[in-house]
């Protein structure tokens, strides 16, 4: 009799180790570009942004090692449908869920007002990776970079915090820039697992078939069809950045750093004439380091400056000369 996988291992916190612990564990053993955001936050928008971590990896793994798990498709949906009946505990209140990470998520919803349709669209995104996947252009490929990335980013501004809605349009152009770059980094792994995302028009205009990245055949073609996906991922990172809200620099150091580290990995893919088949590339960890301690050496004196120009402002009074207008009554 074939056994089938069971796919819900729950984290035990054995020995006083928790689950953030074990989330905190996953992003440094991974070297995740995220981790390096995650040190610039207080602990605890660190522990919320652990637990939404926790879960995106968790329901990832649904759909990319359900298979070598032995498990089927039936097995993988019905993993999805407890993670979306947990979800959907984290916002009913008197509500406990099953799985100990969503019971961290849920805490998380409620300190930070993460919104349930973000987390929702992260496990429409996994789902859609259940099946072969293939899009035929770019258009098609959008809704699938929002849910599994731009939905994240959404669930990370509210962590994160902002002032201003266009956050919310950087959140969402951000994390499909990331996603783009994640797909160019990928592309030969993917392409072995049966998914294609590089759009089908783009491979016909370039001559590459998707045996080709399959079989991780280095050409020149190749180059020209990977130059022009990276042509679109670096459109994402400026769209991300016209819409960057300069009144929450401070807050969103984290996904700046994100952005930063992810677009320094475009430029190695780059660098290296998209040689992806042949590795795994990545950043170095002292760039990472780098560029982490950059932004937010950068947003500090962004909000000095703007400290002193808000103090410059009230020393001189309104505009047009005179003395300020008198505080309280007559």
């Amino acid at each position: 009799m074939v056994r089938r996988a069971r796919l819900r291992p729950a984290p035990r916190a054995e020995g006083g180790v928790s689950v953030l612990d074990v989330a905190a564990r996953l992003t440094r053993r991974s070297r995740s570009n995220f981790y390096y955001a995650f040190l610039t936050l207080p602990r605890p928008r660190r522990d919320a942004l652990y637990a939404v971590y926790a879960f995106c990896r968790l329901v990832d793994d649904v759909a990319d090692l359900g298979a070598e798990r032995g498990a089927d498709r039936e097995a993988q949906r019905a993993e999805l449908r407890r993670w979306r009946e947990d979800v959907a505990r984290c916002f009913a209140p008197g509500a406990v869920p099953e799985h100990p990470v969503a019971r961290r998520l849920q805490a998380a919803v409620r300190a930070f007002a993460i919104p349930r349709a973000a987390l929702l669209a992260i496990l429409d995104g996994v789902e859609m990776d259940l099946d072969r996947v293939e899009y035929e252009t770019a258009e098609a490929l959008g809704p699938y970079c929002y849910r599994v990335a731009g939905a994240v980013g959404l669930c990370c501004i509210e962590i994160f915090g902002y002032t201003d809605p266009r956050a919310r349009e950087y959140a969402v152009h951000l994390g499909t820039a990331l996603q783009l770059t994640n797909i160019l980094r990928d592309v030969g792994a993917d392409a072995r697992a049966g998914r294609v995302y590089l759009p089908r028009e783009d491979l016909r205009t370039f001559g590459v078939t998707t045996d080709d990245l399959g079989a991780g055949r280095y050409s020149e073609r190749f180059v020209r069809l990977m130059a022009h996906q990276a042509a679109r991922a670096r459109r994402a990172y400026a769209a991300a950045a016209a819409r960057f809200p300069a009144a929450d620099a401070r807050s969103l150091v984290p996904a700046e750093i994100m952005g930063r580290i992810y677009f320094a990995l475009l430029e190695e893919i780059e660098a290296r004439r998209f040689r992806v088949f042949e590795e795994r590339i990545t950043v170095p960890t002292r760039r990472k380091l780098a560029i982490a301690v950059r932004c937010w050496a950068g947003a500090r004196r962004r909000a000095a400056a703007g400290a002193a120009r808000k103090w410059r402002c009230e020393a001189r009074g309104p505009p047009g000369g005179g003395a300020p207008p008198p505080r309280g009554g007559g």
